[in-house]
């Protein structure tokens, strides 16, 4: 007897292949059947008649790293369909914490740091529990910060042999790669001869090369070039992280770095890309600030704001580059630390300034040291041409950029991008059923069979017997993102089970508060 048969579902299996009418049946935590009908008994069924049955869904770019400690369930991912997800992105990870890299003594959520090495932050995960399945990197920011601290310069070669080192222990505890955040302290101080070195080491472990560029701008061919290099140079899968090109000066170079990723595929370079459904990006706002500024980390760059003559430069660098392109007006604050400054959450700096009654970049600056550098915002850089153009590419699959948030308890914070809770159902909405921009099941694959393929997670992805019971259902009429920049923290409608690891932990649309996820280790 199986423990639940999905009955009468359309089953879009994540091979990209066409629907098709049938049953799925469950025991344990793996499927055991699937067929057009089920004559099998099992302790439950569930009738997905008018339903789409699909594997769950993997989010290929994640920054749920610690949020875990707070809050175990997943809630703005699981009500999304999402059962596994990629962290350890854009060069951040929590571990390891060695050597130079001393100033991470909580994570950024408040939970207390219990580990040192990459392995014992995992160990920590599933002591802990979590609501989806982890499948995890290691920032290379965390390597450097380790080795080098913030200086910005080359590391030394025994500096170079301790970051070697901490990567292989990542690697050896069940990492799958490791991350890149080059417009971010202390990863914008690598050159590409110190990546290609890194990746040369992770070749031999079968690690993949995931990168937020150094340009997603007008630089942004040069960046895919650099990627593609390191790929090439070290022997290493490339996977670049939300694909896009931001700014209007920028718009429709998507066109050719898509070429250029075709071109290396020929030449036998494996280059694959992820993206989220947005026009709008969104980072810590202390990414505005010139580089330079960030060496020796976050006090030394408070110092540096604070400081009369050298705040001065700054604002007028910030300045220089902001103005000229309406830089201001496209920038949302979507989080503040400081509660008497929490008025600019979801509202734009123009705005900020006038209540202020300063200037824009005065407002700027004013957040960042009020808050102690503790300020997020989101950037309407990107045009929706390209947004689809890369979408439908054949080597692009869906990431949020986020992490678990909820509408309640500790993760009800702020007002994050919408991504963090509308990036599956929007793609499935708004791109495939109302502006027809690929079919639905090139989405769920994009979502799926092709996320499980690209991180070597071979018994998921798909609706085949033997895979792990990673289950959505959900209405293909009625499926939607509500959240937006202005009211966020919304689900999505449309979601009706998600099943994670043979678990329900959303039925009928309503999450079962049960976790069921896992830390998924590569061997």
């Amino acid at each position: 007897m199986y423990d639940l048969i999905f009955r009468n579902a359309r089953i879009v299996d994540g091979t990209g292949a066409p629907w098709f009418f049938g049953e799925v049946a469950v025991a344990g935590d793996e499927i055991k059947e699937v067929a057009y009908k089920i004559d099998a008994q099992a302790k439950r069924a569930i009738d997905c008649k008018g339903m789409v049955l699909s594997p769950g869904f993997i989010d290929a770019h994640s920054h749920s790293d610690s949020c875990w400690f707070v809050d175990k369930r997943g809630e703005s991912k699981i009500r999304q369909g999402v059962t596994t997800e990629v962290t350890g992105q854009c060069g951040a990870s929590p571990a390891p914490i060695a050597g130079k890299r001393t100033d991470l003594r909580s994570t950024e959520e408040g939970a207390r740091v219990s580990w040192s090495t990459f392995g014992e932050y995992l160990s920590a995960l599933e002591q802990n529990g979590v609501g989806l399945n982890i499948v995890p990197l290691v920032g290379h920011g965390a390597l450097r910060s380790c080795a080098v601290g913030y200086d910005a310069r080359p590391p030394t070669r025994a500096e170079l042999d301790e970051m070697k080192a901490l990567l292989v222990e990542a690697l050896s505890s069940g990492a799958f790669g490791f991350s890149t955040g080059l417009i971010y302290p202390p990863s914008s101080f690598a050159d590409t001869e110190e990546l290609i070195e890194l990746a040369r080491t992770m070749s031999a472990y079968g690690g993949i090369y995931a990168t937020h560029m150094r340009n997603e701008g007008t630089g942004l061919l040069e960046s895919v070039e650099e990627a593609i290099r390191i790929g090439r140079e070290g022997n290493v899968p490339v996977h670049i992280s939300h694909h896009k090109a931001s700014g209007k000066a920028a718009w429709g170079l998507v066109k050719r770095s898509l070429a250029m990723i075709d071109e290396a595929r020929s030449q036998g370079v494996d280059v694959t890309c992820d993206q989220y459904p947005y026009v709008a990006s969104a980072t810590g706002f202390k990414a505005i600030i010139p580089s330079w500024a960030h060496e020796g980390g976050s006090q030394a760059l408070l110092a540096r704001l604070k400081d009369p003559e050298t705040g001065a430069r700054l604002k007028k660098e910030v300045q220089d580059y902001q103005g000229p392109v309406d830089g201001w007006s496209k920038m949302l604050i979507t989080s503040v630390a400081n509660e008497t400054y929490k008025f600019a959450e979801g509202k734009r700096i123009p705005e900020i300034a006038s209540i202020l009654g300063v200037s824009e970049v005065d407002a700027a600056f004013e957040l960042l040291i009020e808050s102690n550098l503790n300020v997020g915002y989101a950037h309407f850089g990107m045009s929706e041409e390209d947004v689809k153009t890369v979408m439908a590419h054949p080597v692009v699959m869906i990431g949020s950029d986020s992490s678990c948030r909820a509408i309640d308890g500790p993760l009800a914070t702020g007002k994050p991008h919408p991504r963090a809770y509308g990036t599956f159902p929007r793609v499935l909405g708004k791109y495939v059923r109302e502006e027809k921009v690929f079919t639905l099941e090139n989405a769920v694959f994009k979502m799926t069979g092709m996320t499980a393929a690209r991180f070597g997670l071979m018994d998921r992805g798909l609706i085949r017997p033997g895979m792990k019971a990673d289950i959505t259902v959900f209405d293909p009429e009625t499926i939607i993102d509500k959240a937006t920049f202005e009211e966020p923290n919304q689900y999505p409608v449309g979601i009706e089970h998600v099943m994670i690891n043979g678990v329900l932990a959303v039925e009928n649309g309503e999450s079962t508060g049960k976790i069921a996820g896992r830390v998924i280790r590569r061997k």
